[in-house]
């Protein structure tokens, strides 16, 4: 009679610890899973509170979560993003008017020698700008196009090399050839921009067709609204070029906002001397400063 008690105990306990084994064995199992879920939802992109990184189904591209001073980019390519299902066209969002600001912009780098000078003055400063850089230029200078990223400073896409006659021979050419310096800058730097500038300006360039296509394909375009002239035969100096921004900044402008075209590549010198005079100037004149994003109010 003991004996079969003892049995009995035993064959309770052995399925008490079967039970248990059983129990922490489905607990592993989940965890697992879920662990090996969270690995598969997560999204490639190096996370910074210097820019706004787009999540996959664009759920983070609100207006309180753009600010004026930081960029905003993408994590995934336009061909991943097709080849993911995911939404290409972005979100309707507001544009930032609140206050008056002024947005420097520079065209056609990166080189080896006035983009690296620019960013010198804005470091100074203390102030960010948004560089419109051309594909080819990223491929000769990829370190500085990774220093401007660094630095906290804008990139925007302005095409793979500015030759008019391929990039507007229709709008797919132009598509096309976003989507070939996308590929450069996010090879570069990690990340692709959704701002992007029409070399030129879109004035006399984009059919109506364009701007739908764009819309479509998530690209945010923007032109200007003052410039220093300095892309111009009449190659103005850095004191004409100063006095040009004091002139044309007065007053009031559409959304409170200044949109101001400047190019950073080889020949640009008188540019870069007039950097630091152009933005005491404009700070005298109430204006922050900010970076292009989506919520960067159009110029015209």
């Amino acid at each position: 009679m003991v004996k079969r008690k003892g049995f009995a105990n035993f064959i309770g306990v052995l399925a008490v610890l079967l039970i248990l084994s059983g129990a922490a064995g489905a607990i592993w199992q989940v965890k697992l899973r879920t662990a090996q879920l969270a690995e598969q939802e997560k999204e490639p992109g190096v996370e910074s509170s210097a820019y706004t990184l787009a999540k996959g189904d664009y759920s983070n591209l609100t207006y309180d979560n753009i600010h004026v001073d930081r960029p905003v980019y993408d994590r995934y390519t336009l061909k991943q993003r097709l080849e993911k299902g995911l939404p290409t066209m972005l979100p309707a969002l507001p544009h930032y008017t609140a206050e008056k600001v002024a947005y420097l912009t520079f065209d056609d780098g990166p080189d080896d020698v006035n983009t690296p000078a620019v960013l010198d003055v804005l470091k100074a400063k203390g102030v960010h700008a948004t560089f419109y850089v051309l594909g080819c230029m990223v491929e000769k200078n990829p370190a500085v196009l990774k220093r401007i990223f660094a630095e906290g400073h804008a990139i925007g896409n302005h095409s793979y090399d500015h030759d008019y006659d391929i990039l507007y021979k229709d709008k797919d050419s132009f598509v096309a050839e976003m989507e070939q310096t996308d590929d450069i800058i996010m090879q570069t730097i990690g990340v692709r921009p959704f701002i992007i500038r029409a070399p030129g300006g879109t004035v006399g360039m984009f059919a109506a067709d364009y701007y739908e296509k764009l819309n479509l394909l998530g690209y945010v375009e923007h032109d200007w609204n003052i410039l220093t002239e300095d892309a111009t035969a009449k190659k103005p100096s850095a004191e004409q070029q100063i006095c040009y921004i004091d002139r044309r900044a007065a007053g009031h402008h559409k959304d409170n906002m200044a949109l101001i075209l400047m190019h950073c590549n080889g020949g640009k010198e008188e540019t870069v001397r007039a950097l630091p005079g152009i933005i005491d100037n404009l700070r005298a004149k109430g204006y922050r400063f900010g970076v292009v994003t989506p919520i960067t109010p159009q110029p015209w």
